[in-house]
C-alpha cells in the first residue's frame, strides 16, 4: 500500500517492489525521549503478513513491521564505481570460479556442486548461478544429500551488493533455515598500478607451480595432500610467488627448514589477474614484502595481456583490507557462504 504519514513522508513501495533496491525509514524502538528512526538501504527480498524483509549489500536481512514504516522509496541501483575497471557479477562470479577450481564437479541445473576434500569453503560449496531447475527447497536439499554423501558439511556461495548478485536467493537461504557463517569482499582494481607499486621485486622467485617451501608458508591446511595441489594448480594460467627466508642470502632461494618470508599465488584470465594466498611471516610484516609480491605477480600478469586485477578479503582482516586500499582496491560485492543451522 501507498499512504502519507504527517503529511511530509511518504512509503512508496509495495509488495509488488519485491526484488528492487529501496530505502527505507522506519521508527525505532528506542527507550528515549522523542520519535527515533532508523534508514535501511537493501533489497526487498518479503513482504508478508505485515513484516517487510530488506537485505543489505552486507548480506544482513533486515525485518520491519509494516507499521513501523514512516518512509519508503525504490532507489535505482549503486551508483557506479568511480576508478577502476568495469565488472559486472556475472563476469566476476565466472572468473573468481575459474579461479578456485574443484576437485570433483556437478551440475544441478544451472548450479556447480563443488568439493575438494574439504580443502577450503570456496572449493567445497555449491555456486548457484542459474536456475537449479526444480523448486529451490527441494535444490537445498540435494545439496546438502550430495555433501553428505561425501562425508562434508554442506555449504552454499551467495554474493550481495552488485547489480543482479542474489540477495533473494540469501533471503530464501534463511527462510529454509541456513545461517551465513562466513562473509569477504570481492574488490576490483586497475592492474597497472599495482605493477607500478614503488616496490622491490628483485628477490620475487615466480614459478608455475608451488614446491614444497611455499607450502610450508601456506597455512589453510596442516598436509598438503593431492587435492590441495589440483586446487591450487587449477586455473587458466597460474603463477606462484615466493620470497626466499631470512636464513637464506641469495635472492629466490631457501634454507633447509627456513619457510619463505613471503608467499603469493596469482591467476590470469583474459583481463583479469586475480590475486590469492598473499602471506607473510609474522616476523617479517610491514616490511613491505605483501607489496612486492603483488608487483611481480602484476607484472608478470600485465605481460600476459590482463588489464584488471580481483581479489577477495574476509571482512574482519584489517590489516589486508588497509593493504589494498592503499593499492587502489574497493569492493564490488560480498560472498557469503551459508550453511544449514
Amino acid at each position: 500500500m501507498e499512504f502519507t504519514m504527517g503529511g511530509r513522508l511518504e512509503v512508496r513501495i509495495t509488495p509488488a517492489d519485491v526484488g528492487k533496491r529501496v530505502s527505507v525509514r522506519r521508527r525505532s524502538e528506542g527507550g528515549g525521549a522523542g520519535v527515533e528512526f532508523t534508514d535501511t538501504v537493501g533489497v526487498l527480498t518479503s513482504w508478508d503478513d505485515g513484516v517487510v524483509a530488506i537485505t543489505r549489500k552486507s548480506g544482513e536481512s533486515v525485518h520491519i513491521v509494516e507499521s513501523a514504516l514512516v518512509a519508503g522509496k525504490v532507489v535505482p541501483a549503486a551508483a557506479a564505481r568511480r576508478r577502476g575497471p568495469a565488472a559486472s557479477f556475472a563476469e566476476l562470479a565466472a572468473v573468481t570460479a575459474r579461479a578456485w577450481q574443484p576437485v570433483e564437479s556437478e551440475p544441478l541445473g544451472e548450479w556447480r556442486l563443488r568439493a575438494a576434500g574439504g580443502f577450503t569453503r570456496r572449493a567445497n560449496s555449491a555456486l548457484p548461478l542459474g536456475d537449479p531447475g526444480m523448486p529451490l527447497g527441494e535444490a537445498f536439499g540435494r545439496v546438502e544429500r550430495w555433501y553428505e554423501e561425501r562425508g562434508l558439511p554442506p555449504y552454499i556461495q551467495t554474493a550481495t551488493g552488485a547489480e543482479g548478485a542474489q540477495e533473494a536467493l540469501c533471503a530464501e537461504l534463511e527462510r529454509h533455515g541456513w545461517r551465513r557463517e562466513v562473509t569477504a569482499e570481492v574488490r576490483i582494481a586497475a592492474l597497472a598500478p599495482v605493477g607500478d607499486l614503488d616496490a622491490d621485486v628483485s628477490a620475487v622467485r615466480l614459478s608455475r607451480e608451488p614446491d614444497e617451501a611455499w607450502l610450508s608458508r601456506y597455512q589453510r591446511f596442516s598436509t598438503p595432500g593431492p587435492h590441495v595441489l589440483r586446487v591450487l594448480g587449477g586455473g587458466p594460467s597460474v603463477w606462484f610467488a615466493t620470497v626466499a627466508g631470512a636464513g637464506d642470502g641469495v635472492a629466490g632461494g631457501e634454507a633447509d627448514g627456513d619457510a619463505p618470508a613471503a608467499i603469493g599465488r596469482c591467476v590470469v584470465d583474459g583481463r583479469w589477474a586475480g590475486f590469492m594466498a598473499v602471506e607473510v611471516a609474522p616476523e617479517r610484516r610491514r616490511r613491505g614484502l605483501a607489496t612486492s609480491v603483488m608487483a611481480a605477480l602484476a607484472r608478470r600478469a600485465l605481460d600476459e595481456g590482463a588489464s584488471a586485477a580481483w581479489l577477495q578479503v574476509e571482512e574482519d582482516n584489517e590489516g589486508a583490507r588497509a593493504l589494498y586500499d592503499g593499492m587502489g582496491f574497493a569492493a564490488h560485492h560480498r560472498y557469503h557462504h551459508f550453511r544449514p543451522a
